[in-house]
């Protein structure tokens, strides 16, 4: 796929709660697998250094804590946009 010169033919709809939950999801995954040091680890990529290839641990960490945080204000204005703002009720005689 080629790289777009500007977003005039872009187009797509809300996340839904589900999916931005299913994105969190996924982060907190890559975030346990990172600190595991696992093989399914959320870095897929390393740098090339004078030791070999390296990555920065402690950037990748926070860029997964910035991405988590920015989906899970997402999520809070989505379920506010939901929930009435006024509940009303009328007791029975």
């Amino acid at each position: 796929m080629s790289d777009l010169t500007d977003l005039s033919n872009i187009s797509g709809t809300e996340l839904t709660a589900e999916q931005i939950q299913g994105i969190l999801n996924q982060i907190d995954l890559d975030i346990t697998n990172l600190l595991r040091d696992g093989k399914l680890s959320a870095l897929k990529y390393a740098v090339a250094g004078n030791a070999g290839a390296t990555a920065d641990r402690g950037a990748n960490l926070l860029a997964l804590l910035q991405a988590r945080s920015t989906y899970e204000k997402l999520l809070r204005e989505q379920q506010q946009r939901e929930t009435p703002d006024w509940i009303l009720s009328q007791a029975e005689e």
